[in-house]
């Protein structure tokens, strides 16, 4: 027996209801790789699936935890044996396959990547879902040309996990970043992961019916969407791109206008982590063990058990979660 956090569903009233409970091996999903779970994290999507689902568990009982970071029990995969340490983001697990929020999961192998060297396992979930999408964004504004000394790089949403991981790696490689946030109070921690600029949210969420604004931003990881990315679009540079990697303020783009893409070249770049080929994934990895700095990321570390997660993932669909929570499932 071992303990995992069992979200179950009321036929009759359809409420959820999450609570810590013992379940067996036996109750687990079939596949070939059966993992020791140390760490998992909490991201938005794990609040969805902790609460009443948002339409992504279609079966109860449910175990969420869209990822985590473990050591190998059992493998039936020649790529993985016992006692290599794996981690794991993605492929919808902790929605429509049993996730991390457990000690012990059984995932295919084709799900994990290894744990890169130069990382444990709780840096790996320090880092997380979140922090693997920030690195992803990060590489594709390189790809299309982002470079040091070329102006402020923005951030929204700076202080969730995903823009304060994209913050610390940006300042790491030695831009300029300016982060965005609706929380003042943030301003130190925002600064001491690097940021050189605080902008307010109110600032960027106003939407005008210019086709374009002044040129201000040399790049943008953008988490929010909505008006927001409507009105950054309209300030980036010639020749410019914007990581769009969440929907924090909507899924439409409010104010937004085909211009800054005809006039000034700009890139919209949607950044995927769920479906990312193997080779991207061990990639990105390897550039976080080596761009993200050990000591900012613990500087985003809150600590978790499994019996807070049914509060915290209220607290995170309400915005009021700051850096990365670090669940420890054995705990």
């Amino acid at each position: 027996m071992f303990n995992a956090l069992v979200v179950e569903k009321d036929e009759e009233s359809g409420k959820t209801s999450a609570a810590v409970k013992q379940i067996t091996v036996d109750d687990l999903p079939e596949a070939e790789v059966l993992v020791a779970v140390e760490y998992s994290t909490v991201n938005y999507k794990d609040g969805l699936c902790v609460g009443p689902g948002g339409g992504l568990v279609r079966n109860y009982p449910h175990v969420p935890g869209i990822d985590f970071a473990g050591t190998v029990e059992e493998s039936s995969d020649d790529r993985y044996k016992p006692g290599d340490k794996v981690v794991l983001t993605g492929w919808r697990v902790g929605e429509a396959h049993w996730g991390g929020y457990a000690q012990k999961a059984r995932v295919k192998a084709d799900w994990l990547v290894p744990l890169p060297e130069g990382l444990d396992t709780r840096q790996a979930m320090a880092v997380g879902t979140a922090g693997f999408t920030a690195m992803l964004a990060v590489m594709a504004l390189e790809d299309h040309g982002l470079a040091p000394g070329h102006g402020p790089v923005l951030v929204t949403g700076a202080a969730g996990g995903v823009g304060s991981v994209a913050t610390a790696i940006l300042a790491n490689l030695g831009h300029e970043v300016a982060a965005v946030t609706g929380r003042p109070d943030q301003e130190d921690y925002l600064r001491g992961l690097g940021a050189g600029q605080i902008v307010a949210r109110d600032e960027l969420t106003e939407v005008t019916k210019k086709p374009l604004e002044a040129e201000q931003w040399s790049g943008c990881v953008d988490a929010v969407a909505g008006a927001m990315l409507g009105r950054v679009l309209k300030q980036m540079k010639y020749g410019t791109s914007v990581a769009a990697i969440g929907l924090a303020g909507g899924p439409a783009i409010e104010g937004a206008l085909i211009t800054p893409f005809i006039l000034r070249g700009v890139n919209l770049l949607g950044i995927d982590s769920v479906m990312q080929p193997y080779e991207n994934r061990t990639r990105a990895w390897d550039r976080i063990a080596r761009d993200l700095p050990m000591d900012k990321l613990e500087a985003m570390v809150q600590p978790a058990c499994l019996g807070d997660l049914p509060e915290l993932g209220r607290d995170i669909l309400k915005g009021q979660v700051k850096g990365r929570v670090v669940v420890d499932v054995n705990t």
